[in-house]
């Protein structure tokens, strides 16, 4: 951890230990002074070639569900993101790694095809992506979410994205087909209207402004959107619920959830180390208010309460919620994904008699 003013366009600030390896990188001064190694601002893109591409999700908290990530790290740099542990099974850390060090798997596509096609495959929506954002600004080149949004239209297969890049814009071609089938549910993430916080806490994403813009361009062109206020984090983002709902029904979302802040692994210290440099004058209160969501704990992998907590300020907002969405959005609900049209062009044409 910094005592030192926080990088701008970064949201985490120092590498934290990967419990997954047993040395700790530092720089070494003649003096025989030891400091932990020095960030290199520069984002590396690397290259994976996995074997597979959909995954199962198998978290009570979440059900049954299919998720496929063309990325691993993601450049917009949330403090709070869930993802940055999992990058340390990559064997870099959770901190600085996750923002600038960012794997791509450019087989994606074809690895989803491949799986489509197979006799075994069993239809179920896929999120895409379950883990990091896959309109991070990475995809404006590869266009490997555009690849795959293909392969999911070719085989008429049901899709779920949550992103809080308006490059998802860029599909909207695709998106339009997929809905003409009832193939696709966009998830936009809206965390602020506070333009100060949104720029500290996501550093390189799109405002809630131009998310707001996206939400109205895509129900307006009929695609079912469901707003995402997560996380909602006591006492800095929490007081906005109403304002952030209304915002969503003014736009034509057609439904609206939300997730409670959980600070599990390295994502402790990185969130004590932000909000300690960003907010020092009310650190304490909010750490405090997360502690009291989640047993007194910021860490909590309780399954049925680590979503939405529990305790007098979790139910608190969960009331908040409820009435904002009842206010707001009453009778609006997303429309079912269709299972029934899918069209797997793996099977040989003999095999269909």
């Amino acid at each position: 951890m910094s005592d030192r003013d926080p990088v701008k366009g970064q949201g985490a600030q120092f590498n934290t230990h990967n419990p997954f390896l047993s040395v700790r990188y530092v720089k070494e001064h003649m003096e025989g002074l030891d400091e932990e190694e020095t960030i290199n601002p520069k984002t590396e893109f690397l290259t994976e070639t996995p074997r597979k591409i959909v995954n199962k999700v198998t978290s009570p908290d979440i059900g049954h569900a299919l998720s496929m990530n063309p990325y691993q790290g993601c450049e917009h740099g949330c403090i709070y993101c869930y993802a940055r542990n999992s990058h340390q099974y990559w064997g870099y850390s959770a901190g600085v790694d996750f923002e600038r060090k960012i794997i791509v798997k450019p087989n994606a596509p074809e690895l989803l095809e491949k799986q489509l096609k197979s006799k075994s495959w069993k239809v179920s929506p896929i999120m895409l992506s379950g883990n990091t954002d896959c309109y991070q600004p990475i995809e404006r080149k590869t266009k490997l979410t555009r690849r795959m949004l293909e392969v999911l239209l070719k085989h008429r297969h049901p899709v779920g994205i949550i992103t809080k890049n308006a490059l998802i814009l860029r599909d909207l071609d695709l998106l339009t087909e997929l809905n003409k089938h009832n193939l696709v549910h966009v998830n936009i993430s809206l965390t602020t209207v506070d333009e100060d916080l949104r720029r500290r806490m996501e550093p390189r994403t799109a405002s809630a402004k131009r998310r707001l813009e996206v939400v109205s361009t895509l129900t307006s062109n009929n695609i079912p959107v469901n707003v995402m206020v997560a996380p909602v984090i006591p006492g800095l983002n929490s007081h906005e619920i109403p304002e952030l709902v209304k915002a969503a029904a003014d736009h034509g979302a057609q439904s609206a959830a939300y997730i409670m802040v959980r600070l599990n692994g390295s994502i402790k210290d990185l969130f004590e180390d932000w909000v300690q440099q960003h907010f020092p004058d009310r650190a304490e209160k909010v750490l405090n208010q997360v502690r009291a969501c989640h047993g007194g704990q910021l860490n909590d992998s309780r399954w049925g309460k680590r979503m939405k907590g529990d305790g007098p300020v979790a139910v608190s907002i969960a009331n908040l919620f409820a009435v904002a969405r009842r206010k707001h959005m009453a009778g609006r609900k997303m429309k079912p994904l269709n299972v029934s049209a899918f069209r797997n062009r793996g099977l040989d044409q003999l095999e269909l008699f």
